[in-house]
């Protein structure tokens, strides 16, 4: 099913958020484009990743993030981090914010009328609603792995949705 507007194709945006943007929403970002692509729905969907706050602007994902994305097939290399712009909530459908605390963050820069736009990502996953996605950044290798596999099911649910309400 397309969705039209005056004979063109709507574009869905998907903007993953957390804090630094250097482990879990390049992350979100590298996977979710990874299954948009397999899917042949790139046209149709774009996607981005930021941080609420402005620790690592232009600095690359985590080495440790890229690591584990790699060994998945997943390449995160040419990723920066940037923080999230009140145009974002303009621009993007879905922000999704990887923790309750990011949440609440995009919530207070919010402009009114885009609140249904902000979700925690793990609330697309199956049995991971209002869950968060652990900050893998002080965890060690192994928090990286479980980090991939919560926005895995996450996402998988995410674009189940954005294809039942927007495709």
């Amino acid at each position: 099913m397309s969705n039209e507007i005056w004979g063109v194709l709507v574009l869905i945006g998907v903007l993953f958020v957390c804090l630094g943007n250097i482990c879990r929403s390049p992350t979100g970002e590298g996977v979710f484009q990874n299954l948009v692509e397999q899917k042949d729905l790139n046209d149709r969907i774009t996607i981005d990743s930021a941080g609420t706050a402005a620790y690592h602007i232009g600095e690359p994902p985590d080495p440790r993030s890229q690591a584990a994305a790699k060994l998945r097939g997943i390449d995160l290399s040419d990723l920066r981090a940037r923080r999230v712009e009140v145009q974002d909530f303009k621009k993007f459908d879905y922000l999704l914010a990887m923790d309750a605390d990011n949440h609440a963050n995009l919530m207070r820069m919010c402009p009114p009328g885009s609140e249904h736009k902000v979700h925690l990502m793990l609330d697309f996953g199956e049995g991971t609603k209002g869950r968060d996605v652990p900050d893998p950044y002080y965890l060690g290798g192994e928090g990286f792995e479980v980090v991939l596999d919560l926005i895995e099911n996450a996402s998988n649910g995410l674009l189940e949705e954005i294809c039942n309400k927007h495709l």
